[in-house]
């Protein structure tokens, strides 16, 4: 692979991020009623892992203050993505235990995902799968990765997020019905449940492209 200016690979059709969840046959109702209560605890964990930091520094003079500095962070996640770019983009590398980290909590954070968005009744795990399959393929930073592609990622990436939006809106309005649906029925629509994970599948294309540099074929615009 030549490691000249950034171009825009191929799309492959075996994509390196993957995203499955077994389709419940029955769903409780009393936990989907209470669904945004219930998800309070382990969203709170999932934001004292992810959420960014913020600093204040203030300088006094004559018991008054004369200077305040806020100073924020990236958070986990963001501090990985600039320390894996660099690595690539100066030693053609991808720390593995980076790489393991960023997956486990890939997965963990979609498995709170599918709890909110009721694709499931049971409570997220910080280390089991679930229902919810969850995988990434380890890239081989050499070899299989361009060490200028990081820099415009994000960039080339675009397209992809104009189109989530639009679809992301659509899985609103989606979980709303099912939500509904699951409190008379008990039942999950079938058409709406594969829509939101499809949702799910997109953004996690885009996101093992753009964010977590773990691919350089162009995630395609679909769905399934």
């Amino acid at each position: 692979m030549s490691h000249g200016a950034p171009q825009v690979p191929a799309r492959s059709p075996d994509y390196p991020a993957r995203l499955d969840v077994d389709y419940p046959e029955r769903l409780d109702r009393l936990s989907t009623l209470l669904r945004l209560v219930y998800v309070i605890p382990v969203a709170v964990v999932l934001s004292l892992v992810t959420a960014s930091a913020t600093s204040t520094t203030e300088v006094y003079r004559a018991g008054e203050v004369v200077e305040r500095t806020t100073s924020t962070g990236g958070g986990i996640t963001g501090g990985l993505f600039v320390a894996t770019a660099l690595m690539i983009l100066v030693r053609q590398r991808y720390s593995r235990w980076w790489f393991d980290f960023l997956r486990e909590l890939t997965r963990f954070s979609t498995r709170v995902g599918a709890y909110v968005v009721l694709l499931s009744d049971a409570y997220p795990s910080t280390e089991d799968e679930q229902s919810v399959h969850l995988d990434l393929d380890y890239p081989d930073a050499r070899t299989g990765l361009n060490r200028w592609l990081p820099l415009v990622k994000w960039f080339l990436a675009i397209p992809h997020y104009v189109v989530l939006v639009v679809l992301g809106v659509g899985a609103v309005v989606a979980v709303v019905v099912a939500w509904f649906a699951i409190l008379v029925t008990g039942r999950y629509p079938r058409a709406l449940f594969d829509y939101v994970v499809g949702v799910g599948r997109w953004g996690l294309r885009v996101q093992a492209y753009a964010f977590l540099l773990l691919t350089d074929a162009y995630p395609p615009f679909r769905l399934s």
